[in-house]
């Protein structure tokens, strides 16, 4: 293993602590990096009963390797408190993957305060204040920083104003940050296209749309994006400040 990078091998002996972890693209992100070693603090707020329910499968498969933590990442002065959590359980925090985000539409002219706060909240503030925390762990662990953004933070989603200009921010986060924290932590993100389907309902007929103008014509799955992330951690070590749109060509192909 080079000096200042991790294992290419495998995640032994590494800590991941992954937001909004108990459902979705987080839980299988949670569970991949497990496969390959790591331990893994599985962050949640109202999903308890899933997170747990998580890492009792984990710890099933390798005793002493998952916790849970629960916090508002909207009250930023939580946030201190996962990393500490994170470094009592595990003895360090190698990795940080901001993944929580709030997701739903906000038409112009019907923005609300409560909507930016809650939006802008979760998709930049908590990541920017609890990335601020980790940083000394992860510099001292020569870690990773990762980023869960999206393709509409590049080119915006119609009728979601306030959501695509949060997920700007946050690429424009992961690049400030990826220069902040060199040469000792690498930053990236990756940009999601069109993976799980909202839980809100969705008309078929805009799926369809949506993968007609996708040029691999297919959906893709959070095992996509849990493996791009995989191979940031463990096979990008001279890449920083980049964002992997992973998204079967979405982005090229409106």
């Amino acid at each position: 293993m080079e000096t200042g990078t991790l294992d290419a091998a495998d995640l032994r002996g590494r800590t991941a602590l992954v937001t909004g972890a108990a459902r979705r693209v987080g839980a299988q992100i949670v569970r991949t990096f497990h496969a390959a070693g790591a331990n893994v603090v599985i962050h949640c707020h109202r999903s308890r009963v899933q997170a747990d329910g998580l890492a009792a499968e984990l710890q099933a498969i390798r005793a002493g390797s998952a916790s849970v933590i629960s916090a508002d990442l909207l009250d930023v002065a939580q946030l201190p408190s996962l990393v500490r959590a994170t470094c009592d359980r595990f003895g360090s925090l190698d990795i940080l993957i901001n993944n929580a985000s709030s997701f739903y539409p906000t038409p112009l002219g019907s923005i609300t305060a409560t909507q930016w706060d809650d939006l802008v909240g979760s998709n930049l503030r908590a990541p920017t204040f609890l990335s601020q925390a980790a940083a000394p762990e992860l510099t001292r662990a020569k870690g990773l920083l990762l980023n869960i953004v999206d393709i509409h933070g590049m080119r915006p989603l119609r009728d979601h104003v306030v959501y695509s200009t949060a997920k700007a921010g946050l690429i424009m986060l992961t690049r400030a940050l990826a220069r902040e924290l060199a040469p000792d932590v690498r930053v990236n993100g990756i940009a999601p296209g069109p993976v799980l389907w909202p839980e809100a309902d969705m008309h078929e007929q805009l799926k369809t749309k949506i993968l007609d103008n996708t040029p691999l014509h297919r959906q893709g799955s959070a095992l996509d994006i849990a493996r791009t992330a995989l191979f940031f951690a463990t096979d990008a070590p001279f890449v920083t400040g980049q964002i992997l749109a992973v998204d079967g060509g979405r982005s090229i192909g409106w």
